[in-house]
């Protein structure tokens, strides 16, 4: 998301940084560059507007001018003012006690709100609630079998009518709620266009009827201007409590979230950045700002680490790779891991300067094939992988069905990765486990998987003048 944008910023601060002072002049010039960078972002005229001139007075007040560097100054400058357009932090969800909290999604037909209530779900059980789906989508029959697939998947309960009154619906399932001890309803309603006076009518009756404790607009990123124009008509009608971004993971100009806020006051509450369940992240304006600017985004990256690693098992790992017993079972069940935490090009986004190696990934189907090729090795094969001779090889192949050159380069990818875990200090777990408590140096992690030569600790002697005879 945003590759444009950070492509177009980093430009810019480049073409600065190349100069030893800068004039008022430059700044100017510099200012024209974002306002067109932003407007084809899609990002809204006025807000635009507002921004760039944030941003100059802010540098000219800062003596940029002044500065040794100004390219950095003025990267410092922008990424505060993206900050305050995009912000504050405001992620929390207001439960009410006693419960049920009624959290009621609206939104534009195609905007992803099933898939989103799927989502809110699942991140609600992440924080030890009890929640009910309330299929009130009643103009697209798809949308009721859809939440109840969704909640199969999650085992969260779903309630359904095969009705035409959204009211009723809504407000029989919030009894069942009730009923049945949930703590939070997901109340997922049918799309419609701003401009549909009847159905806008429809979700402020239903609104009226249940008086939900929060209202959450659900926009697609991609639609730009067009979902920033439906979030202020939402509001007026519905009185908003945040808005949800989805679709943040595809070829998105990013108009939309930095438009939002600003244009309604709502805080963006969470952003969708992928198809699965549990691509749903809660919305931080300082995190967005430094992947905007190519700055990464480090806490994001250790947050994920510490959902999808233990740290004993990163301590076992690490003795391991002490004792040089790291084998290929270790290396899949780190590949998985990497793959849950949105695989090898999701984490070099996250990195400081990295973001243009994303596009080295490993997707799913090829972490699939390399546990089809380890699992036709035999557990002594995989305990010692230095064993595997050209024969093995072919043997592994075959009962893998892959080439015996997939076979040879997946082993080569273990060693040159066992080599890359071994460069980190403490070994491969001990740089994880670094990770995971935000200690560890991510430009020293990425750097070549050769192990960097010690200098040696021993003072040199200085060299004895040859005596003349």
């Amino acid at each position: 998301m945003f590759d444009a944008l950070t492509s177009k910023f980093n430009s810019i601060f480049h073409s600065l940084s190349g100069r030893g002072r800068i004039t008022e002049e430059h700044i100017t010039d510099a200012m024209r560059e974002v306002r067109k960078a932003l407007l084809e972002a899609d990002v809204n005229y006025h807000v635009v507007k507002q921004f760039c001139k944030d941003v100059q007075a802010a540098a000219l007040g800062a003596e940029v001018i002044q500065s040794l560097r100004p390219g950095q100054v003025m990267v410092k400058i922008v990424h505060d003012e993206l900050v305050k357009l995009m912000g504050p932090v405001d992620t929390r969800i207001y439960y009410v006690s006693p419960g049920p909290t009624v959290i009621m999604l609206a939104g534009l037909q195609g905007s992803g709100k099933t898939t989103t209530a799927g989502k809110l779900a699942k991140y609600l059980l992440s924080k030890d609630k009890k929640p009910l789906l309330i299929a009130d989508d009643l103009q697209r029959p798809a949308a009721i079998d859809q939440l109840e697939t969704l909640g199969a998947q999650l085992e969260v309960p779903v309630y359904t009518e095969r009705i035409t009154d959204a009211v009723k619906v809504a407000r029989k399932g919030i009894q069942h709620a009730r009923d049945i001890g949930a703590d939070v309803v997901v109340l997922d309603t049918a799309g419609r266009l701003h401009i549909d006076e009847e159905m806008m009518t429809e979700i402020a009756a239903v609104a009226g009827a249940v008086t939900p404790h929060q209202i959450y607009l659900v926009c697609d990123a991609m639609t730009g201007q067009d979902a920033v124009n439906s979030a202020r008509e939402f509001n007026e009608r519905l009185e908003l409590d945040g808005v949800i971004l989805t679709k943040l993971d595809g070829d998105a100009r990013g108009g939309a979230a930095l438009s939002v806020k600003a244009v309604t006051g709502k805080p963006i509450k969470f952003i969708g950045v992928g198809e699965k369940l549990d691509k749903l992240e809660e919305f931080h304006p300082d995190r967005m700002a430094g992947r905007i600017l190519g700055m990464g985004d480090v806490v994001t990256l250790v947050e994920k680490a510490q959902e999808q690693f233990d740290v004993e098992e990163a301590e076992k790992m690490q003795k391991k790779m002490a004792k040089g017993t790291f084998g290929f079972d270790d290396f899949l069940k780190q590949m998985q891991a990497m793959k849950k935490m949105g695989g090898m090009g999701g984490m070099l986004k996250l990195i400081p300067g990295m973001g243009q190696l994303a596009d080295m990934d490993i997707d799913d189907r090829e972490i699939d094939r390399m546990e089809g090729i380890v699992h036709s090795m035999t557990p002594r094969e995989r305990r010692d992988p230095e064993q595997i001779d050209a024969s093995r090889r072919r043997r592994i192949a075959r009962g893998s069905g892959r080439d015996v050159q997939e076979v040879a380069g997946l082993i080569k990818t273990f060693k040159r990765s066992r080599d890359l875990m071994k460069s980190l200090s403490g070994g491969a777990m001990g740089g994880l486990k670094s990770l995971m408590t935000g200690k560890l140096d991510v430009f020293g992690a990425m750097n070549s998987g050769k192990k960097v030569k010690q200098r040696s600790k021993r003072k040199r002697q200085p060299r004895r003048k040859k005596q003349r005879r």
